[in-house]
This record gives C-alpha cells, sequence and structure tokens, in this order.
C-alpha cells in the first residue's frame, strides 16, 4: 500500500486543522528547512507491513510525527501534541489509491534535547489501509 499516499494524507489533515495552525502556523514538515522557525511539527518515522487477511490485501503503518518547540517548559509541545493527535486519532483521510480502515494514536513520548532548552515529543500513530 502506499506509504507515501497516507503521508500526504496526513500532511493535508495537519495544515487543514485550526488547532495544529494556531500553534504552528503552516510549520509542517518532512524535511525541515535549516531557517525554521519554532515550533514546528516534522512527519517523521514511518514502518509498513503486511496487514492482509485471507480476502484482501493491506498494509499497517506505524507512524511518528515530531514536535519541536523552544518555548519554556513543556507547555508549547503539550498543547501542539494535542492539536496533532485531535487532527489525527480516528481522522477520516483521504487517501489516494487506498482505503483508510482507522488511523488511532497509540502514544507520546517528550524529551528534552541537549542544548537544554529544546523540547522533542514524538507521537505514535498506527493506520491501517487497503486497496
Amino acid at each position: 500500500m502506499s506509504g507515501w499516499a497516507l503521508q500526504q494524507a496526513v500532511y493535508a489533515a495537519l495544515l487543514a486543522d485550526s488547532g495544529v495552525v494556531a500553534l504552528a502556523g503552516t510549520r509542517v514538515f518532512d524535511d525541515v528547512p535549516g531557517d525554521a522557525a519554532m515550533p514546528y511539527v516534522v512527519i517523521g518515522e514511518d514502518r509498513e507491513s503486511d496487514w492482509s487477511t485471507a480476502t484482501e490485501t493491506g498494509s499497517e503503518h506505524i507512524l511518528s510525527i515530531h514536535v519541536w518547540s523552544r518555548a519554556a517548559g513543556h507547555r508549547e509541545a503539550k498543547l501542539l501534541c494535542d492539536a496533532v493527535r485531535a487532527a489525527l486519532d480516528d481522522a477520516a483521510l483521504a487517501v489516494s489509491g487506498a482505503t483508510l480502515i482507522d488511523i488511532r494514536y497509540q502514544a507520546t513520548q517528550y524529551s528534552r534535547e541537549s542544548d537544554g532548552r529544546t523540547i522533542r515529543a514524538a507521537l505514535t500513530f498506527r493506520a491501517v489501509l487497503e486497496p
């Protein structure tokens, strides 16, 4: 199944969400520009595996969305994570060439980077696609 089509649908959903845009503007990236202002959202890793049944082909995707912030404390990062989760959890994404059966939030991990200022949060979602 098309991991690229799923990524395009996730990107469109994040940019269409008023909560995400209120906090990050249009700073949703696959490849972060060197001069990008924080906070921003990065579409990260995607692990794709076979999810076929006896009668249908399918794929399971475990995808990561990263939130980056340099605001004091965790507040900004956590609010942006809440917005990303609201935009994607159980969303009806239009995936070109496939049918999205489900996309569900699984977990978030927050960490402070070695510079002592930057907060990175990694949200994990599980999506299942069929042709």
